[in-house]
């Protein structure tokens, strides 16, 4: 059953991305317009139109950044002494797919931060455990967990492996948290930090603490910016800023209705 949610969510993805939209509008009015019939002709202009009108509206990054700011806002980042805490988990999603061209680089995705930040917090707290939870989401290729990266990677940062866990099963964020909790038992009811994005977190926590994670929020990757943007244009940020959104407030109404939150 899970498996089959699995594919399922990775289908619904493709179309939170606001240029599916763009794209399927373009291609029923370019479909229509092959018609002779003057009604077709009609809707098929009236489909490329709004097709058009969609993609320039997209780019304006007032309403997407304000969106996604209140999203992000919902948890704010940790400061002070974190000595009280067991330890952190880390959600993966901070790798690209590739090394690069296989040159045996670890490549880092835009959500680095999610595990740069726990570099010098282990540092910092010598007694801080880390757990790292990834596996591999991939549908349609083979390949590795996420988590056998993310081991090469604090290796190469010289954080104290003795203390870093891995769980290398998940496929999405209900995984991390189920698996997750197994796997460390009764010290998940410990005090402990959740790592990721801080768009993700209101879903992560939400999840982790239906699992029965003692978790506090250290939301890391801010997307959106504090000021207004009344003025600003990119179609490359807004559509980013848009699907990302879109993805969180989907995820967190499908969750919420499959009982994970």
């Amino acid at each position: 059953m899970q498996t089959a949610i699995h594919y399922v969510s990775k289908i619904i993805a493709l179309a939170w991305n606001p240029l599916s939209w763009v794209m399927t509008l373009l291609v029923v009015g370019v479909v229509l317009l092959m018609f002779k019939p003057q009604r077709a002709i009609v809707w098929g202009r009236r489909f490329c139109a709004t097709a058009l009108l969609l993609l320039a509206g997209v780019g304006w990054q007032y309403p997407s950044n304000a969106l996604l700011r209140e999203l992000e806002d919902q948890y704010t980042s940790l400061t002070g002494d974190l000595s009280q805490y067991e330890g952190m988990v880390v959600l993966g999603g901070a790798f690209g797919g590739y090394d690069g061209r296989a040159n045996g680089q670890v490549a880092l995705s835009c959500a680095a931060e999610r595990v740069v930040m726990p570099v010098p917090l282990m540092a910092e707290y010598p007694n801080m455990k880390l757990l790292f939870s990834g596996g591999s989401a991939a549908i349609l290729t083979e390949r590795g967990a996420e988590a056998d990266v993310a081991e090469a990677y604090f290796k190469r940062m010289g954080v104290d492996m003795t203390r870093v866990y891995f769980e290398r099963e998940s496929r999405n964020t209900f995984e991390n948290a189920v698996l997750s909790a197994k796997q460390m038992g009764e010290t998940r009811k410990k005090p402990w930090l959740l790592v990721t994005s801080a768009s993700h977190m209101p879903r992560a926590m939400a999840t982790f603490q239906r699992a029965g994670w003692n978790v506090t929020a250290y939301p890391v990757d801010f997307q959106s910016v504090r000021a207004e943007l009344p003025f600003e244009y990119s179609l490359d940020a807004g559509v980013a800023d848009w699907a990302l959104w879109i993805r969180e407030t989907l995820g967190l109404v499908i969750y919420s209705v499959l009982g994970r939150t």
